[in-house]
């Protein structure tokens, strides 16, 4: 298991990736909503690698991506302190620390930027993603009412933060 940064060439293999966690129900797209093209994202990847608080980690594993993590940070000067994170893992490599290893690589990282803040929202009902957010350190800071609506129904959201 390989944790790298992700690169501008790996955009055809990250959306494929992606657009397989989304078929878990967890994630903001539905199943099939995503409809980014490889060059859409290799141009998005070109702006995340080029910002100075935002990143994406990927894990690799056998050549393939299996998961990856992303720091989306704030883009003026009272936000820059903190990123938005967002996690997926591969549905056939969950339960197997690779979560983990991409939270510690992110923490590293976020130091390594002087972030101080990190925040991410998982739906209420995901108890494994909420159990993990919490062991990595993370605390709720409230909820988002009917934040989403899945399956035409109103759905609930932590939020959560951490402080570096």
């Amino acid at each position: 298991m390989l944790i790298r940064p992700i690169k501008v060439e790996d955009a055809h293999a990250f959306l494929n990736l992606c657009n397989e966690i989304d078929e878990s129900g967890w994630m903001l797209y539905e199943p099939g909503e995503r409809k980014t093209t490889v060059a859409e994202q290799e141009k998005q990847l070109e702006k995340i690698i080029a910002q100075q608080n935002s990143t994406i980690f990927v894990c690799e594993e056998k050549e393939a991506l299996i998961g990856y993590i992303g720091a989306f940070g704030g883009t003026v000067n009272r936000t820059r302190h903190g990123a938005y994170i967002v996690l997926g893992v591969s549905s056939e490599h969950r339960g197997k620390g690779v979560a983990s290893q991409l939270f510690k690589r992110l923490f590293n990282w976020a130091k390594e930027k002087r972030l101080t803040r990190l925040e991410l929202t998982a739906i209420k009902d995901n108890s494994k993603a909420v159990n993990l957010y919490k062991k990595m350190g993370f605390i709720i800071e409230g909820d988002r009412k009917q934040s989403l609506i899945i399956d035409g129904e109103p759905v609930d959201e932590y939020c959560f933060y951490k402080l570096l």
